[in-house]
């Protein structure tokens, strides 16, 4: 009796694990549409729900700098049918940014896939003098406070790049806040605004437009989709700012569930067509097809930011109630 009853055991779980999913699957993008983390949200998801047999559906829920969105999913029910598709400007940064950002980074979401990391750009009008970072940085020194950035709000990530290319440039360019990075992209556009910093993703068609001047990327290397564009470091010695883009269920999902996800997702990220996509859309893919990045390692990423950001932040003087 006592092993058919185990065989039982075993086949309801087995059942349970080949079910999921069983309805569809909401993945919450915490920022508005059309921005990076929309546009990887869309192109994972797909793949996703083609390597589980069901569907995911992408759902944006912005506001309050991507708190509104995954304090939905850390509420949510733990049953592996909302996830979290994020950045790290809200998941490290807002814990240090806003004093209640209504959700741990750390104890109310389980990492499942690191999916790359995205470099911002540091982009100016066509119309602006400086053709290089030693060139805006020159004018800068000459006129100090005189030269405005935009960013998509107080203590986004476009902002505090600009605080560091301040702290490390030894500039004062004026930050000047919009609720969001298309109005401020929009004022770059139309000149009334000299620069900003932008994710690659959301920038590439205005660049290769020529409506846009990229002067430097804000990660440690140069970017594949744009090569003859320098690094920040180059001229500032020291300067690294990316942002990561990844995968969450809420904490206390179940671990059939949780496993069958993470399978999907190192499927999803193995398949050609799903990195070609990315990678032209300037997304610089974590891990290997073969040898994706565990979500411990994940985990141990997020944790290490939240460090970094928390002291850039403190030392900004960024806050939002």
């Amino acid at each position: 009796m006592a092993g058919a009853l185990a065989s039982l055991a075993c086949a309801g779980l087995a059942q349970a694990q080949t079910a999921y999913p069983s309805r569809p699957i909401v993945m919450v993008v915490p920022q508005a549409a059309g921005g990076t983390n929309d546009i990887v949200g869309r192109v994972v998801s797909q793949k996703l729900g083609e390597v589980l047999g069901g569907s995911v559906v992408v759902e944006n829920r912005p506001g309050a700098g991507g708190n509104i969105g995954t304090q939905v999913v850390a509420k949510a029910n733990k049953d592996g049918y909302s996830l979290l598709m994020t950045i790290s400007s809200s998941q490290a940064i807002n814990p240090a940014l806003y004093k209640n950002p209504g959700f741990d980074p750390v104890k109310d979401f389980r990492p499942v896939s690191l999916i790359g990391s995205v470099p911002n750009v540091l982009l100016v009008h066509p119309s602006f003098p400086a053709k290089n970072v030693a060139e805006l940085l020159a004018l800068a020194k000459a006129k100090p406070d005189h030269y405005q950035y935009a960013s998509a709000g107080n203590g986004t990530l476009n902002h505090l790049l600009g605080e560091m290319l301040n702290n490390m440039g030894g500039v004062s360019l004026q930050h000047v806040p919009y609720r969001g990075v298309a109005p401020a992209l929009n004022d770059v556009l139309g000149g009334q605004l000299p620069m900003l910093f932008a994710s690659l993703p959301s920038s590439l068609a205005n660049i290769k437009a020529g409506k846009l001047r990229a002067l430097a990327v804000s990660g440690a290397t140069r970017s594949p989709v744009l090569p003859d564009v320098p690094t920040l470091a180059e001229s500032v010695p020291g300067y690294n700012g990316t942002l990561w883009i990844g995968l969450f269920a809420p904490a206390g999902i179940p671990p059939e569930v949780f496993a069958r996800l993470q399978d999907g997702m190192a499927k999803a990220l193995a398949s050609k067509d799903l990195r070609a996509t990315l990678e032209k859309q300037g997304v610089e893919l974590a891990g290997t097809p073969d040898k994706p990045v565990t979500p411990n390692q994940f985990a141990a990423l997020l944790n290490e930011d939240i460090a970094k950001w928390a002291r850039i932040v403190k030392s900004s003087g960024a806050a939002v109630d």
